[in-house]
């Protein structure tokens, strides 16, 4: 999404922090339009382009005393609009504003409070002079001299310049990070540089995206068709809806049953979307092809890297069928794309490819459009509620794009699909029932390849295992496990024993991320 005149923009200038995004999250929250930009491609152009009314430098892993570490250019110093140095970003811009920034000090990481020194527009609201605030920090270096026109707002105990002020350039530093929901206090500060500081009036919302991703849908698209895969998940159903209002009966949507879909699912996506939006929609029954192609493979990069190479030929065929379609929509999310490859092209570690980023093969027939890519899925709920779509759609748990198939580890068979789609609709059912769907980030079953004894009866049984995976997130980008009471997972775990053939033993998996992810493969 590109800024337009009518809206105010802060520029971020990424540093290749694994955090950046989350500074971005943030100001969306605040109704702040903002764009992340790697410090290397930041230049007059791009400037000129974005006309920012405040810049934010991120944090990142390298050192300032290290040859070659990254810089700011240094008309971000010279626009005369507010500037905030996160961490390695408070250090960049010390050291290139003629103060200094070391190594070989004590290092701070994690849980860290800082007292403030005297009152700070930045800090208005989480603490006074005297006041101390719970921070989250993460750095092995700190500031050691300060340059001309600044002061020290605040200390900690291992960062005596952790808030620093130039009030009269409006240019701020802290040495923690306010993004991060460990800092609790965080988005105050953020919030209060980008509006008391910067003077940001808000303008950016959900309503506005919509209106420019439409233009940008016309723009791109022109009189071409577009053909949509619909999974059945909150995205490409919200992807859709929204390409359609831009382009109306130029849109086709394919909603490809790989045969791997949760409990029912095909019903309800046919029925919304043919039904009450009366929008054109090709039902793809390819279980067959889907199966036999992923037939003894157990690879999870495998699994993913077939299936998005299927999708594609499958969205290709039926690009024929509709006269041509020069475009593939998809529902690709801000975190799918990080996830995969930097967003902003830096150096990043892949975790796994998604279907629709990763899987994609180096040559496909169709453009792609994607107009949520640099949405989070909060974003994107509210995004289909400015749509108007229903809230039971549109408040679902997120459902990857590869399906059942990566929450069946190992080799995939329709058996152990069966299975596993009786044991997930249980689950969920029992968690609806506790009226705890909506407190839920996102829940499911897996089938475990691991068969145990068990007695049913006065019988042996020699059965797979099913675990429950329950998380609590905002973004997804980090979760923790939902803390079901033993109750709960007592009654579910029977309710599947008995109820579904195949299932002796179920466990539930108490795992965060990091340092797992939400899903098994």
């Amino acid at each position: 999404m590109t800024a337009t005149p009518q809206h105010e923009t802060c520029l971020i200038v990424d540093f290749g922090s694994q955090v950046t995004q989350l500074i971005a999250r943030r100001l969306r929250e605040a109704g702040v339009y903002c764009e992340i930009h790697p410090f290397n491609l930041v230049d007059e152009t791009l400037i000129r382009r974005l006309a920012p009314k405040a810049i934010i430098l991120s944090g990142g892993p390298a050192s300032v005393e290290d040859e070659g570490s990254p810089r700011a250019p240094q008309m971000v110093f010279e626009l005369g609009v507010p500037v905030l140095g996160i961490c390695y970003g408070q250090m960049v811009m010390v050291h290139q504003l003629g103060g200094r920034a070391e190594g070989g000090h004590h290092r701070e990481f994690g849980r860290a409070f800082v007292k403030m020194a005297e009152t700070s527009a930045l800090m208005e609201g989480v603490a006074g002079r005297g006041e101390e605030t719970e921070v989250w920090m993460s750095h092995g270096d700190r500031v050691t001299a300060l340059p001309p026109g600044f002061h020290v707002q605040g200390a900690s105990p291992n960062a005596p310049f952790a808030v620093l002020a130039d009030p009269d350039r409006r240019f701020y530093g802290v040495m923690f990070h306010p993004e991060v929901v460990h800092t609790p206090k965080g988005t105050q500060i953020l919030t209060n540089f980008i509006r008391r500081i910067a003077g940001f009036s808000g303008d950016w919302t959900m309503g506005a995206y919509r209106e420019e991703a439409i233009k940008k849908i016309r723009a791109q698209v022109g009189d071409a068709k577009v053909i949509c895969g619909l999974s059945g998940g909150v995205d490409s159903s919200v992807a859709a809806v929204l390409i359609h209002e831009a382009i109306g009966d130029q849109l086709t949507c394919v909603f490809v049953d790989t045969g791997m879909m949760r409990a029912g699912e095909a019903d309800e996506v046919v029925s919304l979307f043919r039904d009450h939006y009366n929008i054109p929609l090709i039902h793809a029954d390819d279980s067959e092809l889907f199966l036999g192609e992923l037939k003894g493979v157990t690879d999870p990069e495998q699994k993913r890297k077939t299936i998005g190479r299927l999708f594609i030929d499958v969205f290709d065929k039926h690009a024929s069928e509709v006269g041509g379609a020069e475009f593939l929509a998809q529902g690709t999310l801000y975190p799918d794309v990080i996830e995969s490859v930097s967003f902003s092209g830096g150096p990043s570690v892949t975790i796994k490819s998604h279907h629709n980023v990763g899987g994609l093969p180096e040559r496909m027939k169709l453009k792609l459009v994607e107009p949520l890519r640099e949405l989070f899925k909060d974003e994107v709920r509210a995004l289909g509620r400015e749509l108007g779509l229903p809230a039971a759609f549109v408040g679902r748990h997120p459902f990857p794009g590869p399906g059942l198939a990566i929450r069946c580890p190992g080799e995939i068979t329709r058996e152990k699909l069966d299975i596993l789609r009786q044991a997930d609709a249980i689950y969920l059912d029992e968690i609806r029932k506790a009226g705890l769907y909506d407190t839920i980030w996102q829940a499911f079953a897996v089938l475990l390849p691991v068969r145990t004894v068990g007695v049913m009866g006065d019988g042996r049984t020699y059965d797979h295992v099913c675990a429950l995976r329950a998380v609590t997130s905002v973004d997804g980008m980090t979760a923790d496990y939902y803390p079901f009471p033993h109750d709960f997972l007592g009654r579910t775990a029977s309710r599947i024993i008995n109820e579904v053939r195949g299932i002796n033993r179920v466990v539930y998996d108490v795992t965060s991320k990091p340092p797992g992810t939400i899903e098994w493969e």
